[in-house]
């Protein structure tokens, strides 16, 4: 049942890292793999990109899965995802990303298309100052739908058009640091900062979730009831040895 390595559904299983050999089964039937190991990893992150309709999302998408772009790209229909995977601090992670058209009229997928994201690219186009404007609704709407610990980036698109920018970088950077995320300029047909982009957010990620794991043993750790003991150590034992034949006892 391959389809070719990006798939349009109304619906698809979010996984983590603990989830079984055949739920991976499943996914990677619709899933074309990316290398001969596609199958081996040792987290899956869904990520999601949001936007207006028309500010490259998916060739967003087909960049960083396929290194493909298309000039003729039309608005997508339902959601499609795509995925890849890529090697952050020593642990391979496989990016589950979702695209969806930004039309109002597809709003009813919002719940399913949120469901279990750990990461969203934010997108706008450098070129048209009102998809940065929507911004601030499209992050409300992020925030009131998605996990409170989603790592969120804003990604100002086709910044090869320079000469047409009507957003500065510097307004982009302001509205990015004033709302605690990340951000970055890219060119899906240049290719420039697109994998820099999603090789940012998936590591940010994986640390997060590795200082989670790592507070929550600790705190199961605290948690355990401790009683009334003594460490004895080799040296200590020495000491009371010594005592004792000084006095005599024994």
């Amino acid at each position: 049942n391959s389809c070719g390595g990006t798939c349009r559904l109304g619906t698809a299983p979010h996984l983590d890292s603990t989830e079984s050999r055949s739920h991976r089964d499943i996914l990677d039937n619709h899933t074309a793999m990316a290398s001969p190991r596609e199958d081996e990893y040792d987290y899956l992150f869904k990520i999601v990109l949001i936007g207006d309709s028309g500010v490259g999302k998916s060739n967003l998408l087909s960049r960083f899965t396929r290194n493909e772009f298309n000039l003729e790209s039309k608005s997508t229909i339902g959601v499609e995802f795509a995925t890849k995977s890529i090697v952050a601090e020593g642990k391979t992670i496989k990016a589950q990303i979702w695209d969806t058209a930004g039309q109002e009229r597809y709003r009813a997928i919002t719940s399913a298309y949120y469901r279990g994201a750990v990461g969203a690219l934010l997108v706008y186009d450098i070129t048209k100052h009102g998809t940065f404007e929507n911004v601030e609704r499209w992050l409300k709407e992020l925030r009131d739908h998605a996990d409170a610990n989603t790592v969120i980036m804003l990604v100002g698109n086709k910044s090869d058009l320079r000469h047409l920018r009507a957003v500065s970088t510097e307004e982009a950077m302001a509205f990015a640091e004033k709302n605690s995320l990340a951000f970055i300029e890219t060119s899906a047909l240049e290719a420039t900062g697109v994998d820099t982009a999603f090789q940012r957010i998936l590591t940010e990620i994986y640390k997060l979730m590795s200082r989670k794991t790592i507070q929550a043993e600790e705190n199961a750790t605290a948690s355990l009831p401790t009683g009334n003991s003594i460490a004895i150590t080799a040296e200590n034992t020495t000491e009371s040895q010594k005592k004792k034949k000084k006095s005599g006892c024994c």
